[in-house]
């Protein structure tokens, strides 16, 4: 059997324990685009453009892809991947996909691509359906919330 330097075993233990060695709990920072777990995927293969010209999610293709912000980014259409090509900004959702909601309370949760609002021509997701009907009671009070803790939540 194999033996492992003292330091060595200290080291993947604190890790384990989310501890950085300085008393204060080790934290990976969060990616800028909500891609889950053991995916690139940028939300969840739906086609961004979609919400804006369809008024509806639809599933992106392989065959139309695109890369933006450390993530990939699916399309129904080579139309909708020329326009998020141009402008993804416009398209793209806020908060990377997180959830508008966790972001306007100081912290990140998936973004659900069936639990969505364009507001003021901006794309918005929600981690769930009752998580949306909380965050639909006050939309500008929850932006203004969100945007002000948006980008320091995945720091």
């Amino acid at each position: 059997m194999r033996r492992f330097p003292l330091a060595a075993l200290l080291a993947v233990s604190l890790l384990v324990a989310g501890g950085t060695g300085a008393g204060q709990p080790a934290r990976a920072a969060e990616a800028p685009v909500y891609t889950g777990f053991l995916s690139s995927l940028a939300v969840n293969g739906h086609d961004p453009v979609a919400y804006f010209t369809e008024g509806r999610p639809v599933e992106g293709s392989s065959a139309f892809e695109s890369e933006y912000n450390g993530a990939t980014w699916r399309f129904a259409s080579a139309a909708n991947k020329a326009a998020f090509d141009a402008e993804p900004a416009k398209f793209a959702p806020q908060y990377g996909g997180y959830c508008a909601w966790a972001v306007s309370q100081g912290y990140t949760a998936k973004g659900d691509p069936a639990n969505w609002r364009i507001v003021d021509g901006k794309l918005y997701l929600n981690y769930n359906t009752e998580v949306q009907r909380t965050w639909e009671q006050d939309i500008p009070g929850n932006i203004g919330k969100a945007d002000g803790n948006w980008p320091k939540v995945i720091r």
